[in-house]
């Protein structure tokens, strides 16, 4: 069974021996390689190839360091099945999804080789009498980025490019459970010729991430993860003087007013909650209907998921794959459990699914539920599966009221006819991310991807200008000179 080895210093090597972690297909329970646990040793090797390289890289001009990036966005079309394949074989989602989230990874790539322009100052003659001053943006050195499971080519590519265009080097630790993906990416990385040292990858679990947290080579630090984990990271690396952008968890809301399209609300809805089977921090994971919606919207929702072809990734016409692990869809089922115990009653119920030809996978089908009791596990807890909560509400007030409750801020959409509505809810609500029906409000690369309360720690966010702004840091010059007449030729 390979190991997957870590990329360092532009070399492809074998960790140390130490524990190894399966990486397995979900939908087949297959062990498709083995993941190094990972350890400080590692990420020190890492650490020093990417300090080592930072002041050639540093001193290399923006508009050749983008060169790169441009092989780069032409390397992952044509490669583009291959590696959207590859995501499916790893983390579950079907193909079509698996190209969408890839697709969305090249336009961050595509962003980033604006950043001549982007990385731009600014300055003003005459701050006083014959004083002018200039900031200049430049990068940090090295810097860390720990990425998740749930899309494990997209997330990474929200921060690698914009990183190394500004003239940073960096360090990579993807997901244990899902490294396949960037180890491919990675091995084009190396065919554009990018320097040694600039990209380094290390493989493992927490100890590995604690310890690239922890490095001081390490400047900043970009996370994706649980909330709880999130506020770890952020913690652990603010108290070490680190820059920190640190995306958590979330529970999105979605309201249905009675002049929304109703069949298109559902639609919507249903994609945005079962898609990638509920597992992105953008999944509609409780709908509000207000009034009148809420009777037609139950039974063309629940409809709608019903039907759903639940299955492997890679098989025709299915259109939901399996949580990521075994223990994933046993914490699934258990919360659902909870929410029937506490009240709740399930309107769909996907608990115990088994798909013919692959009985190992870590299936189930989508849940429905309402009735929901306000102390239910359900209404604070990121479920992170494809189980989503029908609420009710009288009022556009009183489902902005609700959603408010929330302890997460990462997306809310609102479905309606209403100019004055949209504007409201806009307006009110508390969320980063807002979509006007819209199921999965996900901003394009040259917009932040933002999110608010326990669903970020940080203070500017992943994409497009948010990210140069992460990864460099500000000078300012004040300079007066001589008079030119004074001097004597």
């Amino acid at each position: 069974m390979a190991v997957i080895p870590n990329y360092i210093d532009g070399e492809w090597r074998e960790p140390p021996s130490g524990g190894r972690l399966p990486v397995i297909n979900p939908a087949t329970g297959e062990v498709l390689a083995l993941a190094p646990e990972g350890d400080a040793a590692d990420v020190n090797c890492a650490a020093e190839a990417a300090a080592r390289a930072f002041p050639a890289w540093r001193a290399t001009p923006p508009a050749d360091r983008i060169q790169f990036l441009f092989r780069l966005k032409q390397l992952l079309e044509e490669h583009f099945e291959e590696i959207a394949s590859l995501i499916t074989r790893e983390n579950g989602k079907t193909l079509p999804e698996s190209r969408g989230e890839l697709r969305r990874g090249i336009e961050n790539v595509e962003v980033a080789c604006g950043i001549p322009a982007l990385m731009q100052g600014y300055n003003l003659e005459d701050v006083a009498s014959g004083i002018d001053e200039i900031l200049f943006r430049q990068p940090l050195g090295v810097v860390a980025v720990i990425t998740p499971f749930n899309f494990p080519a997209m997330i990474p590519l929200w921060f690698l490019p914009y990183a190394i265009a500004c003239g940073n080097c960096l360090v990579l630790k993807p997901s244990e459970k899902v490294p396949l993906t960037m180890q491919r990416i990675v091995e084009l990385i190396g065919r554009t010729g990018l320097p040694p040292g600039v990209v380094n990858v290390v493989n493992g679990a927490r100890p590995a991430a604690e310890a690239l947290i922890d490095h001081p080579l390490v400047r900043a630090v970009s996370f994706v993860g649980s909330t709880p984990a999130a506020k770890a990271v952020y913690a652990r690396a603010a108290a070490k003087g680190k820059k920190a952008q640190c995306q958590g968890g979330a529970k999105n809301h979605v309201v249905v007013l009675p002049d929304a399209d109703l069949d298109s609300a559902s639609q919507v809805v249903c994609d945005s909650a079962f898609g990638c089977a509920g597992q992105r921090c953008l999944a509609v994971s409780a709908a509000i209907t207000v009034g009148e919606a809420r009777e037609r919207f139950r039974r063309s929702i629940a409809g709608l998921a019903g039907s759903l072809k639940v299955g492997c990734g890679f098989e025709q016409g299915v259109q939901m794959g399996p949580v990521i692990t075994p223990q994933s869809l046993q914490r699934i089922e258990g919360l659902v459990d909870q929410g029937l115990r506490s009240g709740a009653s399930a309107v769909l119920d996907g608990r115990g699914l088994k798909v013919g030809g692959f009985e190992e996978g870590n299936f189930i089908g989508p849940v429905i539920l309402e009735g929901v009791s306000p102390d239910s596990p359900l209404v604070d807890t990121e479920i992170f599966g494809p189980v989503l909560s029908l609420v009710e509400a009288a009022s556009l007030d009183e489902a902005i009221a609700i959603l408010s409750r929330s302890a997460y801020g990462n997306q809310a959409s609102l479905f309606t006819s209403s100019g004055a509505a949209a504007r409201k809810f806009r307006n009110e609500t508390p969320a980063g991310n807002i979509g006007i029906n819209i199921g999965v409000a996900a901003p394009m690369a040259y917009f932040p991807f933002s999110g608010w309360k326990d669903s970020f720690f940080g203070t500017v966010h992943a994409q497009g200008r948010d990210a140069v702004e992460f990864y460099t840091e500000k000078k300012v010059v004040v300079e007066r000179w001589p008079k030119y007449w004074s001097r004597k030729f």
